[in-house]
């Protein structure tokens, strides 16, 4: 069973709980799809470590119920 749009950006936040989120459903299947996480919590991380922290907040769902996720991520514009 495919995930939906509101499933991914409720389990980001809530492992990121100020994060914005933009998801885009690549294919219209539920099962591939494009994210934008923007996050204070990436500061001073580097980008593995902040996809490493959006893989951990979909719970091991990547690669099994969420087949595919091209994902970028950032720190806000306005971050210290």
């Amino acid at each position: 069973m495919p995930m939906n749009e509101e499933e991914i950006v409720r389990l980001i936040k809530e492992a990121l709980p100020d994060a914005e989120v933009e998801i885009k459903d690549l294919r219209g299947d539920g099962d591939h799809y494009q994210a934008y996480v923007e996050s204070r919590a990436f500061i001073g991380k580097t980008k593995v470590q902040q996809h490493q922290m959006v893989y951990a907040a979909l719970q091991g769902r990547v690669g099994g119920v969420l087949h595919a996720l091209a994902l970028n991520t950032a720190v806000p514009a306005k971050a210290g």
